[in-house]
C-alpha cells in the first residue's frame, strides 16, 4: 500500500511532521533538569464533559451534522455548502452560542445516513455533475489545504495520521488525530496515479464510528469515537442494472483506486461506508485522544523555564530586601547617622517627591483599572477552565466566557480606576470613567469590525454577523458601561488614599542618568523576563488558533499564568528599586511600562512565529493575523502592566512608610 502511505503523509500538518524532532530535542534539555521537576508539585486539570450522554439502541438514527471548512493557509473558513456537496431536502441550521458564531462555526444537516451498529459498504450519496467554474471552486479550495469538519454525537471527526514506512519496517498508525480530514490532495510525481500539479478531490469517505456498551450502567451504546478515512476514487456506473464498478459490498474502496481529478466539466460520484467498532474507551474519556495530542513533557519544560526565571528575580528580590533595603533603613532612622545618610543620597532623599502625582494621571487610571478587568476576567476563566467547565466539547464556551466575564468585570474597573484616579488628586472623575468604560473597548471594536469587513469581502463564514455585532454592542453599552460607572461611584465615594510621607511645594531636580538606567533601556529590559518565562507556553496556543490544535492543558496553563504573575511583580520592583536608588522619583508610568513592555516581545515573537511556521499568503488573511495579534498584546500590555504597577505601588508605600521623615 505504497499510495496509502504517500497519500496520507499529504494530510500530515507541519506542526505534526515537526513533533518528533521537537520530542527529541526537549527530552534532552528534560534530562539534564529533572532534579529541578522533583520540586514541582504536579497539576493536572480533570474533564467534566460538556453535554449529557446520549444511549442509542440498534437500528437508532444518528445525525451527521456539517461544519466550516477550514484552512490554516488563509483562516478563512467557509460554510460546507458554500460549496456544491451532496445537500438534504431542507438544509437546516444548528442554533449557536454567542462564542461558535465568533469562531465562525455554522452547523448543519446533512443527507448522510447513519443507523447504530448498521454498516454501509459503498453507499451512493448522490451524483454530482459540476460546470468549469465549479470544478475550479473545488480546485481552488483543495490547493489552499482546507479541511472538512463534521461532527457525530458532539464529537468532531478525526484523521488518524499514518506514518510512512522506513527502511523495512512496516507502515505503522500512530496516536495522532487531527482535527478534520482533507477536502483533497494535490497530485505529485510521488503518488502513484495522479498527475503533477492536478488537484485531486476525496469523494468516498469511509466513517468509522467506536462505541462503548455497559450493560448495568446504561441500556443501549454511547458513541465515544468518530474517525473518518478518506478516498479519492474516480467512479464507473456499473451498467443498466445501476451500482458502481468501482465499489461494491465485496469490493471496497482503496487507496490504490484511480482518483477523482477535478479539473474541467465533469461528473462526481459521492459515496461513503460506516463502520462500528467496540471501544472499551468509556464515554466521559472519549475527547483524549484529542486533547492529550501534544507531549506533556514540552509543558513540563516551560514550567523548568519559567521556574529559573522566578527563583532567579526571588534571589535577586531577597537580597535588596534583606541586606540592601534593610541596611538603608537602619541607616536613616539611626539618628546619629542622619547627617551621613543625607551626605550619601539614595532613594530616601526622594521622599518628598516619591508619591507626586505623575503626569497625565486619568489616563493611567484608565489602563491600571481596564488592566484589573483583564486580570479578573482571566484569573475567573482560568478558574472553570482547570475545573473543566470550558472543554471543547461546549464549542464557543470559552469565547463566550470571556466575553461574558469581561463585561461583568467592569465594575472593578470603574471602581480601580476611580479609587487611583482619587488617591493622585484628581477631580474630573466622570470624564474618567468614561474613558474607562469606552477606551479599550472601543480600540477592540474598531479593530475588529475593520477585520470583519474584510472578512465579509472574501463572502466567508468567519464574518460576524451585523445580529453578532449588535449583541456585542448591547453587552458592552447596556451592561459593560453602566457597571463601569457603578464601581466608579463607590470607589470615588471611599476616602482619599493618604501617602505615607507628604509631597513638597517644589519639584526635586532628578540628576543625570547613566545610559544604562535610561527609560527606554531598562523598560526594554524589564519586558524581557516577563516574556522569558511565558514564550514556551505561547507557542501552543498560537499552534492552537492558528494551526487548529486543541489546546486543553490549563493545569499547566494556570502554573504559567502563576508565575507570570510573580515575574512581572518581581522584575517591577527590583527595577523600581534602581531608579529609586537614581534619586528618580518618576516612577509611575515606568512601573506600569517595565512588565507591561513583554507585550511588545510578544508581538514580535508573533511576527516570527508567522515567517517560521504558518504559510500564510492571502492579503487578508495577513491582516487577520496580525490584526488579532495586535488585539492579544494589547491585552497582555495592559494586564501585565498593571501587575507591575500594583507591585511597585506596595513596594514604595511599604518602604517609605518604614523611614523616619522630619
Amino acid at each position: 500500500e505504497a499510495a496509502l502511505a504517500t497519500r496520507s503523509l499529504q494530510q500530515v500538518s507541519p506542526s505534526t511532521r515537526s513533533l518528533a524532532h521537537r520530542r527529541g530535542l526537549l527530552r534532552m534539555l528534560l534530562r539534564t533538569s529533572s532534579a529541578l521537576l522533583l520540586l514541582v508539585v504536579p497539576t493536572a486539570a480533570f474533564y467534566l464533559p460538556g453535554v449529557a450522554p446520549i444511549d442509542y439502541r440498534d437500528g437508532e438514527s444518528i445525525d451527521l451534522k456539517v461544519n466550516k471548512l477550514t484552512s490554516t493557509k488563509t483562516h478563512l473558513p467557509y460554510e460546507w455548502y458554500d460549496l456544491p456537496f451532496c445537500r438534504p431536502a431542507e438544509v437546516v441550521y444548528k442554533g449557536e452560542n454567542l462564542g461558535e458564531v465568533m469562531r465562525g462555526d455554522r452547523i448543519q444537516n446533512s443527507p448522510y445516513t447513519i443507523k447504530m451498529n448498521v454498516e454501509v459498504s459503498c453507499q451512493l450519496l448522490c451524483k454530482q455533475s459540476y460546470d468549469a467554474e465549479q470544478a475550479a471552486l473545488f480546485a481552488t479550495k483543495i490547493g489552499e489545504d482546507y479541511r472538512v469538519n463534521w461532527i457525530v454525537d458532539n464529537l468532531p471527526a478525526a484523521t488518524r495520521v499514518v506514518e510512512p514506512a522506513l527502511g523495512s519496517s512496516p507502515s505503522r498508525i500512530i496516536t495522532i488525530y487531527e482535527r478534520g480530514f482533507p477536502l483533497g490532495f494535490r497530485g505529485a510525481e510521488s503518488i502513484p496515479g495522479t498527475s503533477a500539479g492536478v488537484n485531486y478531490v476525496y469523494n468516498h469517505h469511509r466513517i468509522v464510528l467506536k462505541y462503548h456498551t455497559e450493560p448495568d450502567a446504561f441500556e443501549g451504546a454511547r458513541i465515544v469515537g468518530f474517525e473518518v478515512e478518506p478516498f479519492s476514487v474516480q467512479h464507473e456506473p456499473a451498467g443498466a442494472g445501476g451500482g458502481l464498478s468501482t465499489c461494491s459490498g465485496a469490493r471496497p474502496v482503496t487507496h490504490s483506486a484511480p482518483p477523482q481529478p477535478v479539473s474541467g466539466p465533469q461528473t462526481v460520484y459521492w459515496t461513503y461506508d460506516v463502520r462500528w467498532e467496540y471501544s472499551e474507551v468509556k464515554w466521559a474519556s472519549r475527547w483524549d485522544v484529542y486533547l492529550y495530542a501534544t507531549d506533556e513533557q514540552i509543558h513540563w519544560f516551560s514550567i523548568v523555564n519559567s521556574l529559573m526565571i522566578v527563583l532567579f528575580l526571588t534571589g535577586l528580590l531577597a537580597m535588596i530586601m534583606l541586606r540592601t533595603l534593610h541596611r538603608d533603613l537602619r541607616r536613616y532612622n539611626d539618628a546619629e547617622a542622619k547627617e551621613e545618610a543625607a551626605e550619601e543620597g539614595g532613594w530616601k532623599l526622594v521622599h518628598g517627591d516619591v508619591f507626586r502625582p505623575p503626569q497625565r494621571p486619568a489616563l493611567l487610571s484608565v489602563y491600571v483599572g481596564t488592566g484589573v478587568q483583564v486580570l479578573g476576567m482571566s484569573v475567573v476563566t482560568m478558574c472553570f477552565a482547570v475545573a473543566g467547565f470550558l472543554s471543547p466539547a461546549n464549542r464557543g464556551a470559552l469565547m463566550t466566557a470571556l466575553l461574558l466575564l469581561f463585561t461583568a468585570m467592569g465594575v472593578l474597573a470603574g471602581f480601580v480606576s476611580a479609587r487611583l484616579y482619587k488617591a493622585l488628586s484628581g477631580s474630573d472623575w466622570r470624564m474618567t470613567t468614561l474613558k474607562t468604560a469606552v477606551m479599550f473597548p472601543g480600540i477592540i471594536f474598531i479593530v475588529f469590525f475593520s477585520l470583519n469587513m474584510f472578512i465579509w469581502g472574501q463572502k466567508s463564514s468567519g464574518a460576524v454577523p451585523f445580529g453578532t455585532f449588535f449583541a456585542l454592542l448591547v453587552l458592552w453599552f447596556g451592561i459593560s458601561v453602566p457597571l463601569v460607572y457603578l464601581g466608579a461611584f463607590f470607589g470615588y465615594r471611599r476616602p482619599k488614599i493618604e501617602p505615607p510621607t507628604k509631597t513638597n511645594m517644589i519639584p526635586r531636580t532628578v540628576p543625570e542618568h547613566a545610559w544604562y538606567t535610561q527609560p527606554v533601556f531598562s523598560v526594554l529590559i524589564g519586558g524581557l523576563l516577563p516574556f522569558g518565562a511565558v514564550f514556551i507556553e505561547l507557542f501552543f496556543i498560537l499552534s492552537s488558533i492558528w494551526l487548529h490544535q486543541y489546546y486543553y492543558v490549563f493545569g499547566f496553563l494556570l502554573l504559567v499564568f502563576l508565575i507570570l504573575i510573580i515575574t512581572c511583580a518581581e522584575i517591577s520592583i527590583v527595577m523600581c528599586y534602581f531608579q529609586l536608588c537614581a534619586e528618580d522619583y518618576h516612577w509611575w508610568w515606568r512601573a506600569f511600562l517595565t512588565s507591561g513592555s513583554s507585550a511588545g516581545y510578544m508581538f514580535a515573537y508573533s511576527a516570527f512565529y508567522f515567517y517560521t511556521k504558518l504559510e500564510i499568503t492571502k492579503l487578508t488573511s495577513c491582516l487577520l493575523y496580525f490584526g488579532y495579534m495586535f488585539i492579544a498584546a494589547l491585552v497582555f500590555f495592559v494586564l501585565t502592566g498593571t501587575i507591575g504597577f500594583y507591585a511597585c505601588y506596595w513596594f514604595v508605600w511599604r518602604i517609605f512608610s518604614a523611614i523616619k521623615v522630619d
